[in-house]
Order: C-alpha cells, then sequence, then structure tokens
C-alpha cells in the first residue's frame, strides 16, 4: 500500500507548496556532517532528515529490515531489500512526520533533523553504469546530422533498447566541477589527429535509474517484473565531448569522449513517487519482439530544465523537455539488459539516453541546439555560445506536477573548469 503517497496528508515540518520535496515525496540520499559522518537521508522541503538515526532510535523496528540496514554510508543495503520493504520503510517515514501524528516533540529532541553544516555525496555504491540512447528525436537528430537525413535511424534501433556500458568510477555528484578533458581529436586542415583539450564541450539531459535487488548470472529479468528491480531515478548529465567522441567512435562507440565524467543529482525518488505521473509511450512500430512487450503505463511525466550560468550572467534556460519522451521505457531498458543473463546488481545505474523532444526547445543537447556548432544560441547578457566554455554552469532540474501534488528531483549542477 502507497499510504506515503496520500494528498491528504500534512507535514508539521513546513514548506512551500511548490517545493520539489513534499511529504508525498521521502526521496533517499545520503550526506556527510563536518566530521565525516555519514548519514543515510531524506527531505521534507529544507529541512534533511537523518534516517540513521531514526534506526538507531527505534523507529523502524517493526520492519523486517537487515541489522543496521541505514548505519551503511551509502543506501546498497537497502536497496538489497524487497520493493515491500521500501514500502514500509517510506511509508513510515510519512508516518513519523504527518501533523496528526504525536512524533514532533520527540524528534525535535532528537539528532534527527539537519539543515545545514553537511554535504551531499553520492547515494549509492554504483557497481555498473550502462547508458542508453532511448530518445527517438535526439537519435534521429543525430542521425541527420551526421548521416543519411531520409534514413536517420540506423536499422536496429526501432528493434531494441540500444545502450553502452559506461565507467562508473568517474560519475560525481551535483556540485563536483568537471575539468575539461583532454584527447585526441582531428585536426580538419591537416586530416590527422592531435592533442588538444577538447573544444566542443557538452551536457546531455538525461535521467538515470538505481536497480534494487538482483538476479543470478546466467538468468533473465521478465518484463512483468522488471519494475521491481528499480528503486528510483535521479537527474542524469553524460557529460560529452564532441570532437574526442567523433574521432574515437568508430567501430566500437563512446570512451574517452564519454568517461572523463557523468554527474547525477544528490536524491533518488522512488518510482512508488511517481506513481501518480504514469503515462503511456509512444506506440512502438514495428512491433517488438514478444519478451519486450508490456502492459500498462511505463512512461513518466516528468519535466525537465536546462539552463547555463556563465561567469558573467545569471541562468538562461536553453531547453525545456520532458522524459515521457523516450520511446523504450526502463522496464525495456532492464528486461533488454538482462535478457542474456546479464546480472544486475543493487546499485547499479542506467541513464536513459539523451532526452530530447520533437521541438528545438525541447533539444537535450548542446549539439543539437546548435546543430553541430552551425547555429548559435545567446545568454542572458548576450553572450553567444555553440558548445560549453569553461566557468559555465550546467544546471538541471525535473519535476511532475498535476494539480494536486508536486514531486521534484531538486537540481544538479556542476561548473566546468
Amino acid at each position: 500500500m502507497l499510504s506515503a503517497n496520500n494528498t491528504e496528508r500534512k507535514s508539521w515540518i513546513n514548506y512551500d507548496n511548490n517545493c520539489d520535496f513534499p511529504i508525498q515525496n521521502i526521496p533517499f540520499g545520503v550526506f556527510k556532517t563536518n566530521q565525516n559522518d555519514y548519514h543515510i537521508a531524506t527531505i521534507i522541503g529544507e529541512t534533511v532528515i537523518s534516517i540513521k538515526n531514526l534506526e538507531k532510535e527505534g523507529y523502524f523496528n517493526k520492519i523486517n529490515l537487515l541489522k543496521h540496514t541505514f548505519q551503511e554510508p551509502n543506501l546498497n543495503k537497502f536497496l538489497e531489500h524487497d520493493k515491500s520493504i521500501w514500502r514500509e520503510v517510506r511509508n513510515k517515514i510519512a508516518e513519523i512526520f504527518d501533523i496528526k501524528n504525536n512524533f514532533k516533540t520527540k524528534i525535535l529532541n532528537q539528532n534527527i533533523l539537519f539543515d545545514k553544516n553537511i554535504k551531499m555525496v553520492l547515494p549509492v555504491k554504483i557497481g555498473d553504469y550502462t547508458d542508453f540512447y532511448s530518445s527517438k528525436d535526439h537519435a534521429t537528430n543525430v542521425g541527420k546530422m551526421f548521416r543519411d537525413p531520409e534514413n536517420a535511424l540506423l536499422p536496429n534501433w526501432l528493434h531494441i533498447p540500444v545502450g553502452y556500458h559506461g565507467r562508473s568510477s568517474s560519475i560525481v555528484i551535483s556540485g563536483t566541477d568537471v575539468k575539461r578533458p583532454s584527447g585526441q581529436i582531428l585536426n580538419k586542415e591537416s586530416n590527422k589527429p592531435i592533442f588538444s583539450k577538447s573544444k566542443l564541450l557538452d551536457f546531455e539531459l538525461e535521467m538515470a535509474f538505481i536497480t534494487g535487488k538482483s538476479n543470478k548470472l546466467g538468468e533473465s529479468i521478465d518484463i512483468k517484473k522488471a519494475e521491481d528491480y528499480i528503486f528510483g531515478l535521479c537527474l542524469f548529465n553524460d557529460w560529452s565531448a564532441r570532437d574526442i567522441q567523433k574521432w574515437e567512435y568508430v567501430p566500437l562507440g563512446p570512451f574517452l569522449g564519454k568517461s572523463f565524467n557523468s554527474s547525477i543529482s544528490p536524491w533518488i525518488v522512488t518510482l512508488d513517487a511517481l506513481e501518480p505521473f504514469r503515462i503511456a509511450g509512444e506506440k512502438q512500430e514495428p512491433e517488438v519482439l514478444d519478451y519486450l512487450k508490456f502492459n500498462g503505463n511505463k512512461n513518466f511525466d516528468v519535466q525537465l530544465e536546462v539552463q547555463i550560468k556563465s561567469l558573467k550572467s545569471d541562468p538562461t534556460t536553453v531547453s525545456k523537455s520532458n522524459f515521457k519522451y523516450m520511446y523504450w521505457n526502463m522496464a525495456q531498458q532492464l528486461t533488454h539488459h538482462a535478457i542474456n543473463g546479464c546480472n544486475i546488481k543493487a546499485g547499479d545505474l542506467m541513464a536513459s539516453g539523451t532526452i530530447s523532444g520533437p521541438n528545438k526547445s525541447e533539444f537535450g543537447s548542446m549539439l543539437e541546439i546548435s546543430w553541430a556548432g552551425k547555429e548559435s544560441i545567446y545568454l542572458n547578457n548576450g553572450e553567444e555560445r555553440k558548445f560549453l566554455k569553461d566557468g559555465d554552469t550546467v544546471i538541471m532540474k525535473g519535476y511532475s506536477q498535476n494539480e494536486d501534488l508536486r514531486i521534484g528531483f531538486g537540481q544538479l549542477r556542476n561548473k566546468i573548469i
């Protein structure tokens, strides 16, 4: 039962009605104090709540958790539980902070609430990271730019969720500076490679899901059960060095043009919290193979925005897209990933691929917005951009909203140095 989603529930913690983290959200993250003490946490409004200390005080004693689940420096041990346990914990947290219940005085006398002198860190020890390529509009745009505009999609694209294995060690938390990478790029004049800093640094607007329970090596995941393996989602920036990528990607795909950095937002919003925002995705034609067929609504309406802030300008919005545009949904991505018997583990991260919509204002990368550098955009102060410059801060935001509820992801922001 998703009692945590009750839209009638009010919290004794005050927050603005348009905040990303109402009591119906209850996302999960990890912070550390000035004393380097790590806390698994959640947030209501702007108040960060130590789940670690809630566990110490016995609030979860009636839930069948592994011993000291929330005393860990990351969420991995919690992710290993079944979905029913995730729900029980989230429901209990909502109950504790419900204005109708008599926990306020007790909580205020315990070391549970934090609002400053903390730093958010990676919420999960990420084992493996896979990046998909699941936006039809994005794939079509790239195909038009670099291949045949009349046959923009490669022959396999409408049949499988295309993906590649990325580098988990270089995934960082929001707020971490991004160093402009160096590598081989093709000199247009000599038609020979040179070693240089990337001149075509780009963002990619994505979302990522974190997996929970594992499947055994050699076992696949039935699409009917795929969402039981998905704990929640965060914002994801797949930083890309386009000139390095262009020279290296044939024949095996991305390597150094991607592996230097990817970044995530600090709070993982559970799939349960997004339940009110399920919608139908685009009709898939041609018909997919049986193992990828699904029932029900598997796409989610999440409004997304990208801003660029230079050293001299206020943030300028350069894209407004939506997660609903994904052609391949998360259940299909995970099912396909494991169909060969690949073992998925708790704490793996699966990124959506660049999220672009049908209109230019909804393109999810500078590659598309500038159409491979042929067109300029201008920041609020008149500065020109085709790709990103040193000192630029890229800010990503995301939220779902209906007439009753707003569930947000906070911000993902990183500065290029």
